[in-house]
């Protein structure tokens, strides 16, 4: 839906809010290159940050370039991810992604949406991701848990489709704010916007914050 003039001045006073309340937030996962951005996330599915970074601790030791995880055996990398969950569809997706970045483009993870949702196992917010971490292009807006969550409490979208949900983030908010406002709705979303017991009381968006859906004592 487009959003009207009174839900731009909303959304506006949320970015700042926001931007107050975390002047410095960026991705949790750890990565050295966009490659390993690309694994980290895709492991990330379903899974904490905090165990992603354990594993790939060691996993990005083993496995320096694209042919290293599509031509590894396929037990082997299962084993080596096996705590993330999903394992076996995770491997699956990172040896076929891995192989297209060997067959089409160099080994190299490409910078354009459309090349990167072609690629198995990466979908538009992963490309999402990786545009806005590794690039610093503004594809899109990461819409995962947390941001769907928050968005809707904050009253910035009423969807709950990740897609539809994205699309009302974009027309409210400013291109300049997509990747960094991800960040911090995140931030916002794990330290006080939790799905079962927010803490409002604390929360620093408690005065521009309509608490939609929030059953309150």
């Amino acid at each position: 839906m487009a959003s009207s003039a009174p839900a731009k001045r909303h959304a506006a006073a949320v970015l700042r809010r926001l931007a107050r309340a975390y002047p410095e937030a960026t991705c949790s996962l750890d990565f050295r290159n966009t490659l390993e951005l690309l694994v980290a996330t895709i492991l990330s599915a379903q899974c904490t940050d905090q165990r992603v970074n354990q594993v790939t601790k060691l996993l990005f030791a083993k496995y320096r370039s694209a042919a290293d995880y599509a031509t590894a055996p396929r037990e082997e990398l299962e084993k080596d991810i096996q705590s993330t969950g999903f394992f076996r569809n995770k491997a699956k997706s990172l040896q076929g992604c891995c192989q297209k970045l060997v067959d089409e483009h160099q080994g190299k993870v490409p910078k354009s949406l459309d090349a990167l949702v072609e690629l198995p196992g990466i979908g538009r917010k992963t490309a999402n991701v990786i545009l806005g971490t590794a690039f610093k292009t503004a594809s899109g807006v990461v819409v995962d848990t947390h941001v769907g969550r928050l968005s809707r409490r904050l009253g910035l979208t009423e969807e709950k489709d990740p897609v539809k949900v994205e699309r009302d983030l974009m027309d409210a908010l400013p291109q300049s704010e997509w990747v960094a406002f991800s960040h911090r709705m995140i931030q916002l979303g794990r330290q006080h916007c939790t799905a079962r017991k927010p803490k409002c009381e604390t929360c620093p968006m408690n005065d521009v914050c309509p608490r939609v859906g929030v059953e309150t004592s």
